[in-house]
């Protein structure tokens, strides 16, 4: 009796002593830093705001067979360009130094990080970057030698690194999966009740919050022999053997990337950041991603409510006849708007919110799937339809948003409203992409 009694007043010291800093009154934990964010290198804000989307009213053809609808979007960030050829390979050539370093861990100890600052063991351990490579280190080529080409496989007898190697293994929480009422934790059971599928399309119960963890694997480097096979009795070579690696074309839009690669590139990007603000000690920010359909018709538009195209007016020439964007011009004359193909990023004028290149140059990912009548069912407020496609699935359910229209596309494909898709394990000479953050907070 007295060892209960004594837990009492313990209890209760402790409960009248945590609130005695707050008086007694409901003041909230301790204040913490104030937080500001920063804009993201490379990227412009974009206000929260609602607009019409979907076609004009003066565009008879196009109204026939799409709606418009009227939709808010919160505030977010976005690429001011399309990500680049430089851009990109960052990413290559950090997959490509990541599976070095851990075959030369495998090793040299120094390469991988096996312990914490306590000592306690690391399993699997994590990589350490701080580490150079030193690829032309004699105990190190023996090792790395299995990342090149075989000899047999090259071209002039060119040591270079085997890209098909180049495979980046990622992951994500499936969110939807995880918000399903019949996936919630049970507080009376105390345990999961729900299924969950996998990437592959496999049924599996849910134990713990591990079953919502996606896991992937895609090959990052892009399909340079795309400028070939998208064109038949076409001479397009040049293009497919400098356009991703020749410094000429390092501001030039990424091409050859498919859907997969294009999300995998917005979770490298994530995870690049938030380890360096977590090393600071700073607070993660929220994930870089794909644009909704919705948020990039709305950044596409500028703030020009009724705009048929992003500089607002409705005519692909300036007053002066010169062309505002890089497409195909009349019947074929690819020259006359001054590139013949894709063309350096911010080659025209931006839009009012500065987004340079939303018509033309490429056409861009999307996050959303691809449903002839989504503006039908989508919620008008940060509108989207989103649907992993299983390896099974019936290929029309793999289609995705591509917005924007490209260097080989006619006018109508540069309007605003202007929806097509494309397959999203399909990379094209045509398609790149842009990503966005949302903004943390209201405004």
């Amino acid at each position: 009796m007295k060892k209960v009694l004594a837990i009492s007043v313990i209890l209760i010291t402790i409960l009248t002593g945590c609130g005695q800093s707050s008086g007694g009154e409901l003041t909230g934990v301790a204040r913490r830093a104030s937080f500001y964010e920063p804009d993201p290198y490379g990227m412009l804000f974009i206000p929260q705001g609602s607009f019409n989307m979907g076609p004009n009213d003066v565009d008879i053809a196009n109204t026939m067979t799409s709606q418009s609808k009227t939709v808010s979007v919160r505030s977010f960030w976005m690429d001011e360009t399309e990500v680049t050829n430089s851009e990109y390979r960052q990413f290559v050539y950090w997959v490509r130094d990541s599976i070095a370093r851990q075959l030369l861990g495998e090793q040299f100890e120094e390469f991988l990080i096996s312990e914490d600052y306590l000592g306690n063991e690391i399993d699997p351990p994590f990589i350490n970057w701080e580490e150079p490579i030193e690829w032309d280190n004699e105990e190190y080529a023996e090792i790395l030698d299995e990342m090149f080409l075989p000899e047999n496989e090259r071209f002039f007898r060119r040591k270079e690194i085997d890209t098909r190697k180049l495979t980046y293994e990622y992951e994500w929480v499936d969110l939807l999966q995880a918000a399903k009422r019949s996936n919630r934790y049970n507080y009376e059971t105390k345990q999961y009740e729900g299924v969950v599928y996998d990437q592959k399309g496999e049924e599996r119960e849910i134990t713990d919050r591990s079953a919502f963890i996606m896991k992937d694997a895609v090959n990052v480097y892009p399909d340079t022999l795309c400028w070939i096979a998208d064109f038949t009795y076409s001479f397009n070579e040049p293009w497919t053997e400098k356009y991703f690696w020749h410094p000429g074309f390092d501001d030039y839009p990424v091409v050859g990337v498919n859907w997969k690669q294009a999300t995998a590139f917005s979770i490298w990007r994530t995870q690049l950041l938030n380890n360096y603000l977590k090393s600071k000690g700073e607070p993660p920010v929220n994930n870089y991603r794909l644009p909704t359909e919705a948020e990039w018709e709305y950044a596409a538009r500028g703030g020009l409510e009724h705009a048929i195209f992003p500089w607002g007016g409705m005519y692909t020439r300036n007053d002066k006849g010169c062309f505002l964007a890089n497409f195909k011009p009349l019947r074929g004359r690819y020259g006359d708007d001054g590139g013949m193909t894709s063309m350096s990023v911010g080659s025209y004028a931006p839009n009012d919110y500065g987004l340079f290149d939303m018509a033309g140059n490429v056409a861009e990912w999307t996050s959303s799937a691809y449903d002839e009548s989504a503006y039908t069912f989508t919620h008008d407020f940060n509108p989207t339809y989103k649907y992993n496609a299983l390896p099974d699935d019936p290929h029309v359910m793999k289609r995705k948003v591509l917005r924007g229209g490209s260097w080989k596309d006619v006018g109508f494909f540069l309007q605003n409203g202007t929806r097509t898709y494309e397959y999203q394990d399909s990379s094209t000479s045509f398609i790149g992409f842009r990503c966005v953050r949302d903004y943390i907070g209201d405004y």
